[in-house]
């Protein structure tokens, strides 16, 4: 028997006890940690790919910016280009004749009653297919003889830079995957008309209102507008607009109908 004050003697069994205790502590599972790292590494991957998007948004931002610009200043140069020629032929005691238009508005404003063969199919080309539609025309001989064809049934003129922005921002729909999408976005119209460097809205205001090289494309990625009934009515559909009527050429007075049926 040891003494009261005596040390206890520490046996080599119940060290090597807790050695292994303290060894059998579960660690975290291979498997788990290869797992934490596979989603660390696509978390980074997936921020990486944010920032890179994120940058080239704010360039492509930065570059539909000065495009707008670009054409905000032609279009006040084409205006006070007019303006100056006016004055200098009156100055000179001339009269200053502008250029011929080379774009028209057409509106459909009869409905399908009563219309021919040769005119249903000139309003087909003309994607007119309901009353109240409306497309922008190249005019040129061919399609001013196709108008010319169809004139009771339309109404047209000349648009204006206003009436161009006001009808592609507001009732402005692309035809993608032969469906009418609503033009919500830039990267619709870029998606569709960037091999005819079309990005953005600005962009295709300035094809359709200019009357550019790829108006063709620009134009017929447009869906036909959708217009509403004009606000205090028609004077009288079946007759021509000189004779007091809503049919035909009414030149720059068809931006007065653009408002009130827009």
């Amino acid at each position: 028997m040891l003494p009261a004050h005596a040390p206890i003697p520490s046996f080599p069994a119940a060290n090597m006890a807790g050695e292994e205790a303290k060894k059998k502590v579960p660690s975290v599972p291979e498997t788990l940690l290869k797992k934490r790292k596979t989603f660390a590494d696509i978390k980074a991957k997936r921020l990486k790919r944010l920032l890179v998007r994120k940058k080239l948004r704010k360039e492509e931002r930065k570059r539909i910016y000065k495009r707008a610009q670009a054409y905000h200043k032609e279009y006040r140069q084409m205006y006070r280009r007019e303006i100056r020629m006016a004055r200098m032929a009156r100055k000179a005691g001339n009269y200053y004749v502008p250029s011929e238009p080379k774009l028209a508005f057409v509106i459909r404003i009869r409905g399908i009653n009563g219309v021919s063969p040769k005119v249903r199919k000139v309003l087909q080309l003309l994607r007119l297919r309901q009353i109240f539609n409306g497309t922008f025309v190249k005019l040129n001989k061919a399609s001013i003889n196709m108008l010319r064809i169809v004139e009771p049934y339309i109404a047209w003129g000349y648009p204006n830079l206003k009436s161009v922005h006001e009808l592609i921002y507001k009732r402005g729909y692309g035809k993608i995957n032969k469906q009418r999408v609503a033009l919500t976005d830039n990267a619709l119209i870029k998606r569709c008309l960037r091999k005819h460097g079309i990005i953005c809205m600005e962009d295709l205001v300035h094809e359709i209102y200019t009357v550019g090289k790829h108006f063709k494309a620009a134009n017929n990625f447009l869906w036909p507008f959708k217009l509403s009934s004009p606000r205090g009515g028609m004077k009288k559909k079946t007759t021509h607009f000189v004779e007091g009527g809503d049919a035909g050429n009414r030149e720059d007075q068809i931006n007065r109908l653009i408002r009130r049926m827009n």
